[in-house]
């Protein structure tokens, strides 16, 4: 995502974790026009961050410091999981490679598909955690969507398992909604609510 920085010189710049361009484009749709996001490629940032706590709070916090402590900009990263009531949480950290390092949206749908097949319980959450670096402090925010794992994948919208999830009152899957609707009721949506809120009071 190519920004020209010079275009308000009182915007706020902050570094968006991420190389994703659908996360990119979500987080972009809903942050205030005086805040301009920069992406991982925009700051030359090239090798893998990790992310190997163990946890969905712990990865985000852990890519925010990367960035911090290694190139100096502020920033926020996020991390997201999709965790199943019957599977004990799974996929949860894993959600991205869940099935494999390939971190195929296919597999990982079928995979969990699979799973579900005997399960009486289809109930679901994603989960985002947004970790923001400003000013010297460590914040994080936190946004929850809960629903079910639909039994086939429908729509051709949204990316990841979003085929397969259907958020509570709804009928459609978050890839038969528009962005605009996912915003308001998804995970990552009430996450980036919340750090905007933040942001707007600093």
């Amino acid at each position: 995502m190519s920004l020209y920085l010079n275009e308000n010189p009182h915007a706020m710049q902050l570094v968006f974790a991420t190389n994703n361009k659908n996360k990119i484009k979500e987080v972009q749709s809903l942050v205030p026009q005086h805040i301009k996001l920069l992406s991982l490629a925009d700051i030359n940032c090239t090798e893998e961050i990790p992310e190997t706590t163990g946890t969905i709070e712990g990865n985000a916090q852990q890519k925010a410091n990367y960035i911090k402590d290694h190139y100096g900009y502020d920033c926020f990263a996020d991390d997201t999981g999709l965790e199943a009531d019957a599977l004990n949480g799974e996929p949860g950290v894993d959600t991205a490679h869940y099935a494999g390092p390939q971190r195929n949206a296919d597999d990982n749908m079928n995979k969990l598909l699979l799973a579900l097949e005997d399960k009486v319980s289809r109930k679901a959450q994603f989960k985002t955690v947004i970790a923001l670096h400003l000013n010297g402090q460590l914040k994080t925010f936190s946004g929850i969507c809960k629903g079910e794992i639909t039994t086939e994948k429908k729509g051709n919208d949204g990316f990841g398992y979003d085929p397969i999830f259907k958020a509570d009152g709804y009928e459609q899957t978050f890839a038969e909604i528009s962005l605009e609707e996912k915003n308001k009721i998804g995970h990552r949506g009430k996450a980036v609510t919340k750090l905007i809120a933040y942001l707007n009071s600093v």
